[in-house]
């Protein structure tokens, strides 16, 4: 059965790149499918190695564009053309291995705020009872303070981390999308910064959750901890990065 056209009424377009992970992804639509349909128009889903298409054998209740990559690209890269697909008011970044129990976004979507440029629900990592907390600006004071005991997160997040995030569309493409020079790592906070920037702000549907069901290839990867590292060091040397600390300074 072909795959059923957009919805004009379907408020948001969909980016999940797979890096061979497509058992990750069967599940997720597979959940987007049962709770959120009506919210979605299309998925693109970018494969960024080859491997077989799982999800051709079963049709859908939302449109799904596939994109064969000839060449790996990096996150932003792929999510940045999956953004040239997108003519709908939200663009939604998403991990694979992202979970779902219940609809997530037509109640995120209503209560977005005018000036939300980049929302996201509370994260459950696997086996926490508790959400994710609020991540600080990303300072190397930061990350070595947080594993700290007695560590306090802010209140009001200042960046939202990349597996799960859901932009006006308006504001991804007044601030051009992702910076393609970050791999991988490092470009969820940039991005962040540079729609604070421009004058968003970043909202947090505090009453709802997603699961993350954690493939944290960076802790078994001499080449991922490599990539990690040296984004960090472009964040700390980026004119955005210190824009955007004078601007935490001066509404803190």
């Amino acid at each position: 059965m072909p795959t059923p056209p957009s919805s004009p009424q379907a408020p948001v377009t969909l980016s999940i790149v797979s890096h061979g992970q497509l058992a990750l992804v069967l599940p997720l639509l597979e959940q987007l499918d049962r709770h959120s349909r009506d919210s979605i128009a299309k998925v693109v889903l970018t494969l960024n190695i080859p491997e077989p298409d799982l999800t051709a054998a079963r049709p859908w209740g939302f449109a799904i564009e596939r994109v064969e990559n000839p060449a790996p690209l990096g996150f932003g890269a792929n999510h940045n053309q999956a953004f040239a697909r997108c003519d709908t008011p939200w663009f939604l970044v998403l991990n694979p291995d992202i979970r779902f129990d219940t609809d997530v976004l037509a109640p995120m979507l209503a209560q977005a705020a005018p000036d939300a440029g980049l929302m996201t629900p509370r994260i459950l990592e696997s086996g926490r009872p508790v959400p994710e907390p609020h991540r600080d600006l990303l300072t190397p004071f930061e990350i070595v303070g947080r594993k700290k005991p007695g560590y306090q997160p802010p209140a009001v997040p200042a960046w939202i981390p990349g597996l799960f995030m859901l932009f006006r569309s308006e504001a991804y493409r007044r601030i051009g999308g992702f910076d393609e020079r970050f791999f991988m790592y490092g470009e969820d906070f940039d991005i962040c910064a540079r729609t604070r920037l421009a004058g968003w702000k970043l909202q947090v549907a505090e009453d709802l959750r997603a699961r993350h069901d954690a493939q944290r290839a960076s802790h078994r990867s001499k080449k991922y901890l490599y990539w990690h590292v040296t984004s960090l060091l472009k964040v700390w040397l980026s004119g955005a990065f210190w824009r955007y600390w004078r601007l935490q300074r001066t509404t803190a």
